[in-house]
């Protein structure tokens, strides 16, 4: 019988609920490791359902959460009430984590999106040691036009905490009619960006590529080729500068931006799966 996934919370610095979901193995399962996901923009930790359940199949217990502002933790929707609440958040359910488990387990961090570019500048400032990291369409490059540009350099200063729409078109988030359907009709589900946090996903992205030199926490990035959402660029200019022993990168040319709701996941999932026996 396949262990139910739980919910709790904690208090982050500011007094915001966080809510976390856990992905527990079958008991009398070995554990090889824990998995940390990290959710991108407008969504929430319960869509990794699939993931996470594949992840137990090979011996990885899952926790996720849902990101200020995102979810049904707590903060204004797409909101972002100071620069380092996202790295914040992860120190602090990465301590947590942490806590519960022996020095030698391996501790591996799953960011998609938004979620991992919040993992790579985590990781490139040395925030927490972490045994791993899987990077599957990081927004490394948010592909911005000029005045997108002149708006996150002006809003921030005067209206940080505005909302607006996100702009991201929910048909390209994947091939499947199905996941597509799905995404619009989530309650748990927004379209909402804070000024602060455009800026934030706008400079992060490139000072992390800046540092791709000096990587040196065993790396899985896969990204979609055909993505529409952002510019895979920032994901080849970052596997480029990266050392090939260190980053493993692999291109899904003709896959949209969510790798693992694609009408055949099967290969993103088999190289998951590969890189995983290869590194844990």
């Amino acid at each position: 019988m396949t262990s139910e996934s739980t919910l709790s919370t904690f208090i982050a610095s500011d007094g915001d609920n966080v809510v976390i979901q856990d992905w527990p193995l079958d008991r009398g399962v070995a554990l090889r490791g824990v998995v940390i996901v990290v959710h991108g923009l407008g969504e929430h930790a319960g869509r990794y359902e699939t993931v996470a359940r594949a992840l137990n199949e090979w011996g990885f217990a899952v926790r996720g959460y849902d990101q200020c502002g995102h979810g049904e933790s707590g903060g204004a929707r797409g909101s972002l009430p100071t620069d380092t609440r996202l790295l914040d958040d992860l120190a602090d359910i990465v301590d947590s984590t942490r806590a519960r488990l022996r020095s030698s387990t391996p501790l591996i961090l799953l960011g998609h999106s938004m979620g991992g570019l919040v993992v790579a500048r985590f990781v490139s400032l040395g925030v927490r040691a972490v045994d791993g990291v899987i990077l599957s369409s990081p927004a490394l490059n948010p592909g911005l036009g000029w005045f997108q540009k002149l708006l996150i350099a002006v809003l921030p200063k005067i209206a940080p905490n505005l909302c607006v729409g996100n702009g991201l078109n929910p048909q390209f988030i994947s091939h499947d009619p199905a996941v597509v359907a799905a995404y619009k009709a989530d309650p748990l589900v927004h379209d909402r960006i804070s000024a602060r946090l455009a800026r934030f996903i706008a400079t992060a992205g490139p000072q992390t590529v800046a540092m791709a030199g000096q990587w040196t926490v065993p790396t899985l990035l896969m990204y979609a080729g055909a993505d529409r959402l952002l510019n895979p660029q920032g994901s080849r200019d970052f596997a480029a500068a990266a050392s090939k022993h260190v980053v493993t990168a692999v291109c899904f040319e003709a896959l949209y931006h969510e790798i693992f709701n694609e009408l055949d996941p099967a290969p993103v999932f088999a190289t998951l799966k590969a890189w995983l026996e290869q590194k844990f």
